[in-house]
């Protein structure tokens, strides 16, 4: 087959020129995780975030500080440093910055300079995660982190981890949107040949976009049947909610269930996987991971045997994303086209959204 026609591939680098892609500025007005909580602690922890380098530590309070990486003075990477009494010590020169960023001692003379300070970021910290608020900080807002009440409640067993990918955060969020890939990308790990093709409904607007896939009938994985006991071949239902919820969070809802039996004699099990993708640069990002399910709560067994399952899925989407980063960057901005098809809808709403978030300051 030949290339499509100019015309053709003028007009999809005229709708990807609408969507945010790798070179998107980063949205700083909201909330992203920084860290997990049992992560920072009383040692000066570095970061980049956003493009930014940060430095945490916890206060003896218990309260998570973050600031601008970097001494005012020469430039010295505060990380590089050592804290004491709740302030950091520079490497550098020994000059030292209260939980403020104020520089409260200058080792080399009886005082300081009155505007000497580094920038600190606003933290919250929720569960197991602490989220930073990367913008102003005086419009930091509680309100605006969307609630997980599941990842804090004894109703649902937990486990989290992290992955270090080599992609953009837009890219990630596009791949847990549409989830036709579970079928192919997924095809030894938890996807199967009936997802791509089965129906779906969409919610798109004012900042949410979600994709809901009724499954059924089908044959579940072993990441889910051997802990739901729906081993049978055309037994289960899957029914599930891909959501973006925020720059920095999506959710993916799933209930499973015997579909062979009546419903009023049926469990029904179900889990939720919090994915937190925090870009690092722009093509590379902190991806963070929280799962849970409202079943065997107790089993330590089954939730070290489901986390092993379905982070070798996420490992699958962490390859294949890279991939996609390396034939990105090396393909000339002015033959890159990319063409959209009917299943792209919110996820092509989705970054046409993260872009006039992005340009809107």
């Amino acid at each position: 087959m030949t290339l499509p026609a100019a015309s053709v591939i003028g007009a999809t680098q005229a709708a990807s020129a609408k969507m945010a892609d790798r070179h998107t500025p980063f949205i700083f007005d909201d909330w992203y995780v920084a860290a997990f909580a049992q992560d920072v602690g009383p040692q000066l922890l570095a970061k980049t975030l956003l493009g930014k380098g940060i430095v945490m530590y916890r206060q003896a309070n218990g309260q998570v500080v973050a600031m601008e990486d970097r001494c005012p003075h020469r430039s010295m990477p505060l990380s590089a440093g050592a804290l004491k009494d709740d302030h950091i010590v520079c490497a550098y020169h020994g000059m030292q910055f209260n939980p403020q960023g104020d520089c409260v001692q200058v080792p080399s003379q009886a005082t300081c300079p009155r505007s000497m300070g580094v920038r600190t970021y606003a933290t919250l910290e929720r569960g197991p995660l602490v989220w930073i608020w990367m913008g102003d900080t005086n419009t930091a807002d509680a309100e605006r982190l969307p609630p997980q009440p599941w990842l804090t409640s004894g109703d649902w067993e937990t486990s989290k981890g992290y992955m270090h990918l080599q992609a953009s955060y837009v890219r990630l969020h596009e791949n847990l949107l549409d989830l036709t890939h579970l079928s192919f990308l997924h095809a030894k790990s938890f996807g199967t040949p009936d997802y791509a093709s089965a129906a779906y409904d969409t919610e798109m607007g004012d900042g949410q976009f979600a994709v809901m896939r009724n499954v059924v009938p089908t044959t579940l994985p072993p990441v889910w049947a051997e802990p739901t006991g729906l081993k049978g071949v055309g037994q289960a239902a899957r029914i599930v909610r891909s959501q973006f919820r925020s720059p920095a969070m999506h959710e993916v809802s799933v209930s499973f269930y015997d579909c062979t039996l009546p419903e009023a004699g049926r469990d029904t099990f179900r889990i939720r996987t919090a994915h937190l993708p925090t870009p690092e640069t722009a093509t590379s990002t902190h991806y963070f991971v929280v799962h849970g399910r409202d079943f065997a709560q107790h089993d330590k067994a089954m939730t070290q045997f489901m986390h092993e399952q379905l982070f070798v899925a996420f490992h699958e989407d962490v390859t294949g994303l890279a991939l996609q980063e390396e034939v990105l960057a090396r393909t000339p901005e002015h033959e890159l086209y990319e063409f959209s098809v009917e299943a792209d809808g919110p996820s092509v709403a989705m970054r046409r959204y993260l872009l006039a978030r992005a340009m809107s300051k």
